[in-house]
């Protein structure tokens, strides 16, 4: 009972193919791909709202105080491109 050699193998594969048949199989496959597909332009276009939100939020300006040992910064979110 060791590990299944190619010849075990060959034979599942032409079980599942009498089974199943190769047009299902290839249905399958594409769906796969497609499902794949779509979740990467997915993941893909919430990168490039999340860059769009950035780039159209309008920059304040920063006030200035008037006393001059005080420092006005500034905070920005980081963001990863």
């Amino acid at each position: 009972m060791g590990s299944f050699s190619i010849w075990h193998w060959v034979i599942v594969l032409v079980v599942v193919m009498l089974i199943f048949g190769t047009k299902k199989i290839g249905n399958m496959g594409s769906d796969l791909g497609k499902a794949v597909k779509g979740f990467k332009d997915g993941v893909k276009g919430d990168e490039e709202k999340a860059a769009e939100a950035n780039a159209a939020a309008p920059v304040q300006p920063t006030q200035q105080v008037a006393d001059k040992s005080t420092i006005d910064v500034e905070a920005r979110d980081k963001t990863r491109l």
